[in-house]
């Protein structure tokens, strides 16, 4: 049963702060999920090292924090799997190979993905099968270190390959691995005109993860400043049996000096809306 104890933080408004200081506040707050968004200054993928990371396991350990999650920057950073350029997409397949290892030198079960994008003046069907391969690719070096994939829908603004959940779906079908499942981003889903049933309708069990956050519909904002329907949301989740995590993925410069308020809300409203 979808309770607070499915309540995740993140790192999203911290850039701007040190990372411990994240945790700090995510401890003191009694969350115990975290999911860290892997950018700079808080993780590169390009430079962090093993060091860094066992660090890293201890810092979490010590407040009691368990990663449910590790999730890459893969849309301002030149990182696109569908990408034309062989060079390009040598260096985004090389990026989330190494992700895979740092989900396993973490014990994150879950890598958080993206579909990529091509050219909005070409027809997507080849940008959706370097997509699809990249992503086949992907999921059988994941399934070989224990880790899940976990797949979202981004806004046409972001990409032309999958802003639908029949869009998502055609690409998690079209791989079928076990190694890779869904992500519900909530923002995603209503700019999309989609709905909360659409998702669990179309992939059940394999829906494993959930960005819960407000929008207008679009925004990555926290619980409570937008206009999205979010306790109607929940309840089709309960209802509907899922049994993942809400994580709070409250993204924006309006959040950034002060990034605590935000967390606290969107933990508050969750806690009360699923009491």
């Amino acid at each position: 049963m979808l309770n607070a104890s499915h309540i995740c933080a993140t790192n999203f408004t911290y850039s701007h702060y040190r990372l411990t200081r994240c945790l700090d506040d995510v401890a003191a707050l009694g969350v115990h999920w975290f999911e860290l968004w892997g950018v700079a200054p808080h993780l590169h993928i390009d430079t962090v090292q093993e060091a860094d990371l066992q660090s890293l396991k201890r810092e979490l350990a010590a407040r009691e924090l368990k990663l449910a999650c590790f999730t890459p920057e893969q849309c301002v950073y030149p990182v696109n799997i569908a990408a034309e350029n062989p060079q390009q997409r040598a260096y985004s397949m090389n990026y989330f190979h190494r992700s895979l290892e740092i989900c396993e030198s973490l014990e994150s079960p879950l890598l958080f993905m993206t579909p990529g994008w091509g050219y909005e003046d070409d027809e997507p069907d080849e940008a959706r099968r370097r997509a699809v391969d990249a992503l086949g690719t992907l999921a059988h070096s994941a399934e070989k270190r224990g880790v899940t994939l976990v797949l979202e829908v981004l806004q046409p603004r972001e990409s032309n390959l999958a802003s639908t959940v029949r869009e998502l779906a055609g690409l998690v079908n079209e791989v079928s691995s076990p190694a890779l499942d869904a992500a519900l981003d909530i923002v995603g889903m209503a700019v999309g005109g989609d709905s909360v049933t659409d998702y669990l309708t179309a992939f059940g069990p394999k829906l494993r993860h959930c960005h819960f956050i407000d929008g207008t519909p679009a925004g990555h904002l926290a619980p409570g400043d937008g206009s999205l329907p979010l306790k109607s949301y929940l309840g089709a989740l309960r209802d509907g049996g899922y049994n993942g995590l809400l994580s709070l993925e409250i993204a924006g410069g309006r959040y950034w000096q002060e990034p605590l308020a935000p967390m606290r809300q969107g933990i508050q409203f969750l806690r009360e809306a699923l009491a």
